[in-house]
C-alpha cells in the first residue's frame, strides 16, 4: 500500500523552499516515474530513424482553500489522442522555442495562464511517450494566486484542482486492468473520485511529489 512519510508544504512559499533545495539534487527520475507507470507500456510508434517530436507540459501550483493546489485538465473528448483523459497543459515545442516557453505558451493558450503570473522553478525529468511519439519535457511553476481561467472549449473541457495533500495521500493510488487495443494493462491510478489521474500524467507527478518527500511503497 502506500504511505506518506513527509507532510506536504502547506503554503507556496513552503513549497518554494523545498522545490529550491530538491532541485539543487539529482532528480529521482525514472525510479519515481515507474511507480505510477502502466504495465506494459504502449509500444513505439514513430518510424525507426525518427527523433521523438519535443513537448512541453506545464505543472502549475497556486494557492487553494486546502493548501497548495495543482492545476490538472480534462482533454475534450474529440481530441484525436488521449481526449477524455486528465492532463497536463501543455502540447508541442516549436522551432526555436524553449521548454518552458512553450509550456507557458500551451498553458495560456489551453486555460488562459497569464505567463506573467507564473515562476518557472525548474524542470523534471523528460518522459517519453510512445503511443503519441513525443519526448515530453515537465516544467514546474509556482502562482502566487489562483488563476482566472478562461478555458478554450476546443481542447479542454474543464479544469480540475487537486490540492496536494489530496495527491500525498496514500490511499488515493489504486490499481486495476484495463483493456486497450486488445492488450491487457496492469494500470496504477490515483483516485480523483469523478477522475481518475494515470497514463504519462501520472508518471509525471509521482516525480514531482517524490521530489517533495512522497512515497510509495
Amino acid at each position: 500500500m502506500s504511505q506518506t512519510v513527509t507532510l506536504p508544504p502547506d503554503s507556496i512559499a513552503e513549497l518554494e523552499k523545498r522545490l529550491g533545495a530538491a532541485f539543487q539534487r539529482p532528480l529521482p527520475g525514472p525510479t519515481a516515474q515507474q511507480v505510477l507507470a502502466p504495465i506494459p507500456r504502449s509500444g513505439v510508434r514513430w518510424p525507426d530513424g525518427t527523433p521523438p517530436r519535443q513537448a512541453a507540459v506545464l505543472l502549475l501550483i497556486y494557492p487553494g482553500s486546502d493548501g497548495p493546489t495543482l492545476l490538472l485538465t480534462e482533454r475534450a473528448g474529440a481530441l484525436a489522442h488521449h481526449g477524455g483523459q486528465v492532463s497536463l497543459p501543455g502540447g508541442g515545442v516549436d522551432a526555436g522555442e524553449s521548454s518552458e516557453a512553450a509550456a507557458l505558451r500551451e498553458a495560456a493558450e489551453e486555460v488562459g495562464i497569464d505567463p506573467q503570473d507564473v515562476r518557472v522553478v525548474g524542470r523534471l525529468t523528460p518522459l517519453h511517450i510512445p503511443v503519441s511519439g513525443n519526448t515530453l519535457q515537465p516544467v514546474v511553476g509556482l502562482c502566487d494566486k489562483r488563476p482566472a481561467f478562461d478555458i478554450d472549449r476546443r481542447e479542454v473541457e474543464r479544469v480540475i484542482e487537486v490540492p496536494l495533500r489530496t495527491l500525498f495521500d496514500g490511499s488515493k493510488v489504486r490499481r486495476d486492468r484495463l483493456e486497450r487495443n486488445g492488450i491487457w494493462i496492469d494500470r496504477p491510478y490515483v483516485d480523483l473520485g469523478s477522475h481518475h489521474l494515470w497514463g504519462a500524467t501520472a508518471m509525471v507527478i509521482a516525480e514531482f511529489l517524490t521530489l517533495l518527500g512522497w512515497r510509495h511503497s
